[in-house]
């Protein structure tokens, strides 16, 4: 039958074996607290026995007092349990952090608690076997309370430590990202740096490297930073106007960068010249950068810059890249826009047909003498001979500064 309102007022009735037990347990645990110095010294032992390597990560005297308190702790623990108090659990907080800073692996701190719950228990019968051997068969009603005690305590300990791995390794990750950032804002000049970050980074100070930019505008949000391919190994950091990556090259060369990457990225980036040490990723993050510069949106491609340094020297210099590619194709400005991309594009394929009126006729799809009436058209327009070797570089200059320069800036 359902409890009637009267039922449900009526107070409790606590079991008669339990309550013996809990004031059994209560008046024992003064003589496990007399005991608490020998307990430590055996459970020491009994740890360091079994997990030798224990002492490697914790000084014997703090290991000593520190299982003097979690005895202790774990002891009144149960008598507040019995007693129906609140709990404190701020010891096993306190070992959980600190072994999690020491480095002790969790295993064997989990390991050494549940060996000092079975001393505590064992403790527990021998001090009730001597003062009262008629009480063991109530003391067994209490070993629930025990083993629950033991059991929080493990579970808060864990806890602990987790809380404080997690907070270290964010700490951790955040100080190499610093030391990264700095090196890649060109701060290598300090002595110190370099080598920290060398400690941090897990790489070589003095090795051989290269770095990758990646375009943010056209950045895959797929794409998987990769931490090692082909012997090749990444370091990347995700800042607001890139994505930077650091390789460490070893034997390798920057083409084995651009072949390792090419596969994953669907955008564009800059790879830079080989660059020697972690100090000189400053100057390797400005090459990339302007290697990334030789590419317009859409080219999906992968430049490296001594591969394309003619117009690396036009984006390196935005000022006198305007200025070229405003004396020099100044004259098509007034042009209808159509006819002026016209020219350009002609221009463009013949210097990568490699000056073949022929090839570039082909890649356009028109006649040869339709290349050559533009080509001539152009001559004429910018006072400049595709027979003269120099007026061939300053419109091969001023064909880069009008389609990588000019357009950034307008």
């Amino acid at each position: 039958m359902p409890p009637t309102s009267t039922d449900a007022l009526a107070p409790r009735v606590q079991d008669p074996g339990l309550k013996a037990a809990n004031a059994l347990a209560a008046s024992a645990t003064g003589a496990l607290l007399l005991r608490v110095p020998d307990l430590t010294d055996r459970l020491v032992a009994e740890v360091l026995a079994e997990d030798p390597a224990y002492g490697e990560f914790v000084p014997k005297d703090e290991f000593w007092e520190s299982v003097r308190d979690s005895l202790e702790a774990g002891i009144e623990q149960m008598r507040r349990k019995a007693a129906g108090e609140r709990e404190d659990l701020s010891v096993a907080e306190r070992t959980g952090r600190r072994r999690c800073e020491q480095g002790l692996p969790l295993e064997s701190l989990l390991r050494s608690y549940r060996m000092g719950g079975r001393i505590i228990w064992e403790a527990l019968i021998q001090v009730v076997s001597e003062e009262d051997p008629d009480s063991l068969q109530v003391l067994l009603r209490y070993a629930s309370t025990v083993w629950h005690t033991i059991e929080l305590q493990s579970t808060v300990v864990a806890e602990s430590y987790r809380r404080t791995e997690s907070e270290l390794l964010r700490r951790s990750s955040e100080r190499v990202q610093a030391l990264l950032d700095a090196l890649l804002d060109g701060r290598g000049a300090d002595p110190g740096l370099a080598k920290a970050a060398s400690a941090a980074l897990d790489l070589p100070e003095h090795g051989r490297y290269a770095v990758v930019v990646l375009r943010v505008s056209t950045r895959d949000s797929g794409f998987e930073r990769p931490e090692e391919i082909g012997g090749l190994r990444f370091v990347w950091r995700m800042r607001t106007d890139a994505e930077v990556g650091v390789v460490s090259l070893g034997e390798h060369d920057v083409e084995d960068v651009v072949t390792a990457l090419q596969p994953l990225v669907r955008g564009e980036a800059g790879v830079s010249a080989v660059i020697d040490g972690l100090a000189g990723l400053g100057r390797g993050r400005w090459l990339a950068e302007v290697a990334l510069g030789t590419c317009r949106p859409g080219d999906h491609r992968i430049v490296r810059l001594d591969g394309n340094l003619p117009a690396a020297l036009v984006v390196a210099q935005p000022e006198l890249g305007d200025l070229l590619g405003s004396q020099v194709l100044g004259p098509l400005a007034d042009l209808d826009p159509t006819d002026r991309e016209i020219l350009l594009e002609t221009l463009a394929t013949w210097l990568d047909s490699e000056g073949s009126a022929i090839h570039t006729a082909g890649r356009l799809y028109c006649h040869r003498n339709t290349v050559f009436n533009r080509l001539r058209r152009l001559e004429q327009l910018t006072s400049r001979s595709l027979h003269r070797p120099r007026d061939v570089v300053e419109l091969a200059l001023a064909l880069d500064a009008a389609r990588l320069v000019l357009p950034r800036q307008g």
